[in-house]
């Protein structure tokens, strides 16, 4: 089983349901075994800012899938739950990205690890050092070290997890 850490976030319909049903929908499937769930942390949009508030937690798992079956696990995932492609950074019912697969380093079309943007979003990084604050990146950062320094403005812990 390798170890994985995701990211999920949403800022269309019932946000906070749409969170659960995303980690629901990921275990039910055989997906991920989830080991451990961040708080919701309230979020700015990032890029196009002209759409409400996203929810975003941090997710740790273990999978038996490869890197490449777990995205396209995920965009399964994404797709029965109703994403509905827009442009980037568009709004969007749910949106589930591999930010870790053990210290796997890939770089393809269609999937880079670990993500590329990980270390510049603060609702990436806080709900990561929240459930993985000893954790390391591939690149030697200490996550911790991330969530320190990174910027805090445009995000808030909205809500305790109680999966």
């Amino acid at each position: 089983m390798a170890l994985v850490y995701l990211s999920l976030g949403t800022n269309l319909g019932d946000r906070e349901k749409n969170l659960r049903t995303a980690v629901d929908r990921l275990e039910s499937d055989g997906t991920v075994r989830i080991t451990a769930v961040s708080s919701i942390y309230e979020t700015e949009p990032v890029g196009y800012t002209e759409q409400p508030l996203f929810l975003n937690l941090a997710a740790a798992g273990e999978t038996a899938l490869t890197p490449q079956a777990l995205l396209a696990a995920a965009k399964n995932v994404e797709r029965t739950l109703g994403r509905i492609s827009t442009f980037r950074w568009g709004p969007r019912l749910i949106d589930i990205d591999i930010l870790l697969y053990e210290a796997e380093q890939i770089a393809t079309a269609e999937l880079t690890l670990p993500h590329p943007r990980l270390a510049e979003r603060s609702f990436v990084v806080i709900p990561l050092a929240e459930i993985a604050p000893d954790l390391v990146l591939p690149s030697g950062i200490p996550v911790r070290r991330l969530a320190e320094s990174c910027r805090a403005g445009g995000i808030r812990r909205w809500k305790a997890w109680s999966g």
